[in-house]
């Protein structure tokens, strides 16, 4: 195993916030990291409230948001994956949520 995938690995979040734009993840490690909240469009269209919903759990490897339905792994965002979610779900996602308005 390479140092980077080991890295990767072990990456655990202590704490999470989502502003307007970024997603911010304090690593236990003291490194911060931040990236773009365009790249998960469940967390972009959701509400502050719902964004700020976050559970971290698995002992930081996975950051959960109940209300938006949206799982990501620490390691998955450390090496810049965006959401896989296709138009399609999306779509439909976005659908299910203006008819419980």
């Amino acid at each position: 195993m390479n140092t980077l995938a080991h890295d990767l690995q072990l990456a655990r979040a202590q704490a999470v916030s989502v502003t307007e734009d970024m997603l911010v993840i304090e690593l236990k490690d003291g490194r911060s990291i931040s990236v773009p909240l365009v790249w998960y469009p469940r967390l972009w269209y959701g509400q502050q409230h719902e964004r700020e919903h976050v559970e971290i759990i698995g002992d930081g490897e996975y950051l959960h948001w109940p209300d938006l339905d949206e799982d990501l792994s620490v390691s998955g965002i450390l090496a810049g994956r965006r959401s896989a979610e296709s138009p399609e779900s999306l779509k439909r996602w976005l659908a299910s949520r203006q008819s419980k308005e």
